[in-house]
């Protein structure tokens, strides 16, 4: 059976999805959360870790922390991103002061940074606040 595979941010349930229905909407077959939601969605470490492990669309983590100014002022502009890269990457939010062991795991120096994922491994990675159009041309780049 061929298909995508792809981690349910809500609920961590790896779930395969047949390339011709990425485009529709396609639901965790677990919880019925959207699989590749129009938004930026808030992940746990664990949920990170197994999604930037089996995923087949690249994963593009911002790890950030709600008292840091930049961070504050990126995050609508990462969600613009996630809507514009809908159904070509996924972009998740780690919250680096909750878990504090994700940032020290994945060597975050300084936030925002952006993280992307492929293949199971780290590809790159880029750290300062950036508006929706440099974003979207980093991760397509």
């Amino acid at each position: 059976m061929a298909g995508k595979k792809l981690t349910c941010l809500s609920c961590g349930q790896l779930n395969r999805v047949p390339e011709e229905k990425l485009a529709s909407g396609p639901k965790c077959g677990t919880c019925g959360a959207p699989l590749l939601p129009a938004k930026a969605v808030e992940v746990d470490a664990a949920t990170l870790a197994k999604a930037a492990q089996n995923d087949d669309l690249p994963l593009v983590a911002d790890f950030w922390a709600p008292w840091c100014g930049p961070c504050r002022m990126m995050a609508p502009e990462f969600s613009k991103a996630a809507q514009t890269m809908q159904g070509r990457a996924r972009l998740v939010k780690l919250n680096t002061e909750e878990h504090q062991a994700a940032g020290a795991k994945y060597g975050i120096r300084g936030i925002p940074t952006m993280v992307e994922f492929a293949g199971g491994r780290e590809v790159k990675r880029q750290s300062g606040a950036m508006q929706e159009p440099q974003i979207v041309s980093w991760i397509d780049g």
